[in-house]
């Protein structure tokens, strides 16, 4: 694609996306080690600690008979949530977002082979080398070993715990996020009455837009035809409208998407009832979600899960004072191999930088 094919229209839709403008949302802390500042995401294993859920007790706990005793420390806190439901009014909802990040992808492993400079400014533009594809990249095996773990765990969970599961599921539209709902999620046994595992694939979970290949999605026809079964939401372009290997969108642009697409998962017409939300996506967009959820700075390993307890209220807002739009940004890139250090990416200079796609990709 040339930058001359860019459209007015293209560029106005990939510079804008419109907000939910009148949900205000906020971590409500005290539940989970993820929470807390004292807690290293670097050394966090969530699959050694509950999903972080801290041993504690709760004010709805004294409705419970014998205080709860009898029940796992999940079944308490699911209690504990519908409770700040009950009480809300009905501008105020509660859900447990269970963010959960891909496994590792092919360009995962690039990014660690060329080395983080060399490949945000040449590598990561074009489709893959002679060994491995990374545009829209797929799990590597070490990705789908990371899913099943996951999915281990969430066996576990519900056989120990009877942890109440996911009441509804969103995935990204990038290959590597549907893989890793598909191999987290298909073949679980649920507890008896649980909602089945019938994704949502929604267009503004996907990963930060860069211009890099990774984050150019396939068409709909190449996800429908990955998984038939699974529901691509209404609206959903045949191809990609976002991406364009020219311009991405900068933090505050990602922001308003991230609250855009809450505003979507968040007073839904399922209500109140369904607390508990998987949200399979990427590290770029899980960290803007919890940026916009007042949640602290918290990086994920591919492959893993942490819950995020939120409320969500609707508040009276002035149209004119809410941001629904923020400027995209050029990056330029070399346009071959760069002479590289550890901190920096330097173009050969024979080679000066561009700001047009390497690559046509799909």
């Amino acid at each position: 694609m040339k930058v001359s094919a860019l459209t007015p229209a293209l560029l106005g839709l990939v510079a804008s996306v419109q907000a939910a403008s009148s949900i205000e949302y906020s971590t409500v802390s005290g539940y989970f080690l993820q929470d807390e500042t004292a807690t290293d995401p670097s050394t966090f294993d969530y699959t050694a600690v509950n999903f972080g859920l801290i041993n504690r007790t709760y004010p709805a706990d004294q409705k419970l008979k014998h205080n709860g005793k009898d029940l796992t420390q999940w079944e308490r806190f699911y209690n504990q949530v519908q409770e700040l439901n009950k009480k809300a009014g009905k501008d105020v909802e509660y859900k447990v977002l269970f963010l959960g990040r891909h496994g590792e992808g092919y360009h995962n492993a690039a990014e660690s082979f060329y080395g983080t400079p060399a490949w945000n400014c040449y590598w990561a533009e074009l489709d893959g080398n002679s060994t491995a594809t990374w545009s829209d990249a797929a799990l590597t095996p070490n990705g789908v070993n990371q899913a099943l773990i996951a999915h281990d765990f969430w066996q576990k969970e519900i056989k120990e715990q009877r942890i109440h599961t996911p009441d509804n599921y969103y995935v990204s539209p990038l290959t590597r996020t549907l893989q890793t709902a598909n191999y987290t999620f298909t073949g679980l046994q649920l507890p008896h009455g649980s909602a089945p595992f019938k994704p949502v694939i929604k267009e503004l979970l996907r990963e930060s837009i860069s211009i890099h290949t990774c984050d150019h999605r396939h068409s709909k026809t190449y996800i429908k035809d990955l998984f038939p079964s699974w529901r691509i939401e209404d609206g959903f372009a045949e191809n990609d409208q976002l991406w364009n290997g020219v311009t991405e969108e900068t933090s505050a642009a990602q922001d308003i998407r991230s609250t855009t697409v809450l505003g979507e998962i968040f007073f839904s017409s399922s209500g109140k009832d369904d607390t508990f939300v998987s949200v399979t996506s990427h590290s770029g967009e899980i960290g803007s979600i919890l940026d916009v959820v007042g949640h602290r700075t918290f990086s994920l390993n591919t492959g893993a899960v942490i819950p995020v307890l939120v409320k969500a209220e609707k508040v009276e807002t002035n149209a004119r004072a809410v941001v629904t739009s923020a400027t995209w940004t050029v990056n330029p890139h070399c346009t071959v191999p760069p002479v590289t250090s550890v901190s920096a990416c330097v173009c050969p200079s024979s080679a000066a930088p561009v700001t047009t796609p390497l690559v046509t990709g799909f």
